[in-house]
């Protein structure tokens, strides 16, 4: 059986991989300049008070505008990590296999497998099925 290239399943150098900013409700004030950069670059940010979640500022982008907050949203959540395929999914009130077939449209791996443990899930595949 031929194997898939180890680089459909991550692609580390996409913006989507990179990790949520957080700022406090002080923050705004101190560091207002930063989360507009933040934006300005396509990245998520989290608005915290009392070290709760408040708010997502969520960047105005070209996915935004054609997908709709709830799809743009999801996908970025999913991406970055934050939530599951299946949370995403229904956050962006579509079916998994629709969610899927936007995060490919999107250049985001739906399954994010180190080489090393696809290739062992791989081989116990094969071990099982001859």
């Amino acid at each position: 059986m031929d194997r898939p290239s180890k680089m459909c399943y991550q692609n580390e150098e996409q913006i989507w991989s990179r990790p949520m900013e957080t700022f406090s409700i002080r923050d705004l004030r101190e560091r207002s300049g930063e989360l507009v950069r933040e934006a300005e670059a396509g990245h998520l940010s989290i608005v915290a008070k009392h070290g709760r979640p408040l708010f997502v500022a969520v960047p105005m982008d070209e996915n935004l505008l054609k997908e709709g907050v709830g799809v743009a949203l999801a996908l970025r959540l999913f991406a970055e990590k934050a939530v599951s395929l299946g949370k995403a999914a229904r956050l962006a009130r579509l079916s998994l296999e629709k969610f899927i077939a936007r995060l490919g449209a999107m250049g985001i791996p739906a399954v994010d497998y180190p080489a090393e443990e696809l290739d062992e899930e791989l081989a116990a595949f094969e071990a099982n099925h001859p």
